[in-house]
């Protein structure tokens, strides 16, 4: 049977998008990761004259000087990156961190993001200890959580089991999420590193590791595999 030139060129339009779509939602994400991280670096040249950098019309920077910004950022932050290995660096990072923890209200939001940014760092070997699955947010779901503790002592069950704390991270930026405190029974161990499971995390679950269905589906729980 003929298609109708409707239908075959609706065929063709779905077969395009398909083929179309991925590069331009990448795009879009690269122009939105650009501007937001350019709306700080772009900072970086103040010491320039404004009619050098900015469109008159728009009032907007131009990208190649945004571009250029940017690099100028990676740049520091190489620099930054190379003295923290020696011991002056070392020694004036230290007394930034102190100075920002000693100013009121600063403190607290330095301090939490510090924390944050050291538990997602891969030099960290006890901020995230193994990848978990719990029942979250409600019964019959699942989500991937990090265990960040297993001596709760800030609370304790009724029965008297082992509370582990779970941090649950939101997809696809994880630095923001959910602790939960849930008993050791309740969590199952996932065969994965910590790196794999916040790749797996930040690509929405499109990106885990293969593992055998038969291992996935009868790992031990928390406290049979520690022999609680």
């Amino acid at each position: 049977m003929t298609k109708s030139p409707l239908a075959s060129w609706r065929a063709s339009f779905l077969t395009g998008l398909v083929v179309v779509l991925p590069g331009v939602i990448t795009l879009a994400v690269v122009k939105w990761v650009f501007v937001s991280i350019s709306s700080f670096t772009d900072l970086l040249l103040f010491f320039l004259p404004h009619e050098w950098t900015h469109e008159k019309s728009t009032g907007l920077m131009y990208w190649y000087w945004s571009l250029a910004a940017l690099l100028l950022a990676i740049f520091m932050v190489s620099l930054v990156g190379f003295a923290a290995r020696y011991y002056i660096g070392i020694k004036l990072i230290a007394w930034l961190d102190a100075t920002m923890l000693r100013v009121p209200l600063l403190n607290k939001i330095y301090g939490t993001i510090k924390q944050v940014n050291e538990a997602f760092s891969t030099g960290q070997k006890t901020a995230f200890k193994t990848v978990v699955l719990v029942e979250f947010p409600s019964p019959g779901s699942r989500s991937v959580g990090f265990v960040t503790s297993d001596h709760n002592e800030l609370a304790a069950s009724p029965t008297g089991e082992k509370l582990v704390n779970v941090f649950i991270p939101t997809t696809p930026n994880p630095t923001s999420g959910f602790l939960i405190i849930v008993p050791a029974s309740k969590v199952t161990k996932l065969d994965m590193s910590v790196p794999e499971g916040i790749k797996y995390i930040i690509s929405l679950g499109a990106l885990s590791p293969e593992l055998p269905p038969a291992a996935t589906a009868q790992k031990p729980r928390w406290h049979e595999e520690d022999g609680d």
